[in-house]
């Protein structure tokens, strides 16, 4: 079969109009519920008290209703004695009052002098502790407006107002139908190519937060058949109808086809970037949306167009997300093709926010984990310079993003264990950390988009860590240098030691397959220093250029058989159940503004890198040193 083109490149406001144009009124549905059951229901019609709340005169406090002109004499020098029954009538909180009392005394400002009588020392004012008829909520009074979606507290109100069943908008029924011919089952023995489904339940959370019922059907094969009777299956059982993957021009995709035989496909490609590949389609006037198979793509068009659907079954639009300004660290370049959707990471540094462009891939589904915002570049514009002061949209709550630590440098998978251990300690308190090696770290701070830099920089003359690096790179800062550990970096390779490696000259056989950390990263430099040394070119190792950005990650290539050897530290080698050929042992420091050190959230972490908890994991890791873990070791200003 012969690829698909791509249909259409509308602007995504463009194609929304035409596409929601085109299913004209949506088939609302309501029923009717009891209102204890309609939280986060959409109400069809205003709605408007039966009875007021409270519906008589009550008593606001324990004590006794009186007259208030039988109190008007009393005072310090002056009690005065009331008898019950003929002046008072003893009432709890609640309690109906009387029309022939107008007040209620408080049992705390009553003496008792005998059974059934009392004095009292300051006179009462009419309808004291009296809540009236009506207080709260007044017969016929607005509880809530027409499309208004219930919270707890509405379903409160309604129900004192008499209100105890409600229509609702029916939560629309939605098909997710996964599909592809490599796509298996969480839980599925793993073999080369196969690819494990989770798009489809990640849509599955999505469509119940925004109020409508998920049904998932089972994998479908990259059968146009079988698609075909999946999609009117699907189409027959619910309202909207989601399928993944087959949305893009391969020879395999056959989801447009299928569309456009069974129904109308009105749009198949928007200016979006990720998400281009989206189809929008129309099966039995119900709407059917083709999704893209890359996690990141798939989200966006969620977001984008998915959700705005599901809430208009309800009735309701989706609420504008809060926005924050923020200085863009670097540069962000884009395409005049696209409205590009850029995932950001967010720090709160200096009293503002700076913004981090994080890895733009369509299939990177940790860029989307690892998000506080995005930065929508539009398409009347090539990129954006470093330092611009951009709108970003916040996926994560400002509060959490002001309490959280950034750190940006090299990769250790300690950080992510103090990361925990630090919240565990002080729930306040949270750790983002972006590996992007020890020189990216001190660049890092010397543009001001980190509070923390961990870096293990071996400098060639001297063979002296780091130190050397502050001045060259950052010899305008006042920073400190905070011992984090010492660690152990040696190559990982498979168990037995297959190709038999034990130094640097074995990495520069023919027969080795080697896996490199990225430019800039201290394991790199590692690597370069002692390639000099012993005058072997890089060029002969086969491996040299592929680059990984974390210890994890390389060690990760060793395990699969991908590559049979790279320099980590030993901690991502026991890991992964690799052996380990030590090579030296080196310095793993912080870099810390010396203005950030008398943060509580900077004294926080290096407390939790002292702490009993944090030294028991090292020692269940093995390989490092913490003997002198958060002594400030060097301080340049």
């Amino acid at each position: 079969m012969l690829q698909n083109i791509f249909l259409s490149n509308y602007e995504l406001e463009e194609a929304l109009n035409i596409y929601f144009e085109k299913l004209g009124n949506l088939k609302f549905q309501t029923e009717t519920i009891k209102t204890w059951d309609a939280n986060g229901r959409v109400a069809v019609n205003a709605e408007f008290a039966i009875i007021s709340s409270p519906h008589y005169n009550s008593s606001a406090v324990d004590g006794i209703a009186v007259k208030s002109e039988k109190t008007s004499l009393a005072s310090d020098r002056n009690h005065v004695f009331l008898t019950e029954d003929e002046d008072y009538i003893v009432v709890d909180t609640g309690d109906p009052i009387p029309r022939e009392f107008d007040c209620v005394i408080m049992v705390e400002d009553l003496i008792k002098v005998n059974e059934n009588k009392v004095e009292i020392y300051q006179s009462a004012v009419p309808w004291q502790n009296i809540r009236l008829l009506g207080e709260d909520i007044v017969e016929n009074q607005l509880i809530v407006t027409s499309k208004h979606k219930i919270r707890p507290m509405d379903i409160g109100a309604l129900i004192a107002g008499g209100i105890n069943e409600l229509e609702v908008f029916k939560r629309p029924r939605v098909g997710i139908i996964p599909t592809g011919t490599e796509i298996v089952e969480p839980g599925t023995k793993l073999k080369v190519g196969d690819i494990i489904d989770f798009n489809s339940r990640t849509f599955a959370a999505q469509v119940s937060d925004w109020g409508g019922i998920p049904k998932r059907y089972d994998i479908v094969k990259d059968d146009y058949e079988k698609i075909k009777k999946a999609v009117l299956k699907a189409n027959n059982e619910n309202d909207i109808v989601l399928i993944n993957a087959g949305s893009s021009a391969g020879r395999e995709d056959f989801t447009s086809s299928v569309i456009s035989e069974v129904g109308e496909l009105i749009i198949h490609g928007i200016a979006i970037k990720p998400g281009k590949p989206v189809m929008m389609g129309v099966v039995d006037n119900k709407p059917i949306i083709g999704i893209p198979g890359f996690p990141v793509s798939a989200y966006f068009v969620m977001e984008a167009i998915a959700k705005k659907l599901i809430l208009r079954y309800q009735g309701i639009e989706a609420e504008e997300q809060i926005k924050v300004d923020a200085r863009l660290t670097r540069r962000c370049m884009s395409s005049l093709k696209y409205l590009e959707f850029v995932r950001v990471k967010l720090g709160y540094i200096g009293e503002s926010y700076v913004a981090t462009p994080l890895t733009r891939g369509a299939g990177v589904t940790m860029s989307l984990v690892n998000a506080d915002g995005v930065l929508e570049i539009n398409q009347s514009i090539e990129g954006i310079e470093a330092g611009t002061t951009v709108k970003v949209k916040l996926l994560s709550d400002e509060n959490k993003i002001k309490n959280t630590l950034i750190c940006i440098g090299s990769h250790d998978p300690i950080i992510d264990i103090a990361s925990d251990i630090m919240h565990k300690r002080n729930k306040k308190y949270y750790l983002s950390s972006s590996n992007v090696g020890s020189t990216g770290g001190l660049m890092a701070l010397k543009t001001g988009e980190t509070h923390v830099a961990p870096t293990h920089l071996l400098d060639m003359e001297t063979g002296e860590y780091n130190t050397s690096y502050l001045k060259k790179y950052l010899p305008d800062k006042k920073i400190c240098l905070v011992k984090c550990v010492k660690r152990i970096q040696g190559f990982m390779v498979k168990k037995g030691n297959p190709k038999n490696i034990k130094t640097f000259d074995d990495i520069a056989k023919e027969d080795v397959k080697f896996v490199n950390r990225q430019r800039g990263s201290g394991t790199r430099l590692l690597l370069d220093y002692n390639l000099n040394k012993l005058k072997i070119d890089p060029k002969i190792i086969n491996g040299y250029y592929r680059e990984e950005f974390t210890h994890l990650a390389v060690a990760a290539a060793v395990e699969a058989g991908d590559v049979d050897a790279g320099l980590g530290v030993y901690s991502a080698a026991a890991m992964m159940g690799l052996e380990f050929i030590p090579v030296c042992n080196e310095e793993y420091d912080l870099a810390i503004p010396e203005e950030f050190m008398d943060m509580e959230i900077v004294e926080e972490f290096i407390e939790t890198l002292k702490s009993k908890e944090f030294k028991e994991k090292l020692d269940e890791l093995g390989g490092y040193d913490y003997s002198d873990t958060g002594r400030i070791i060097y301080q340049r200003g």
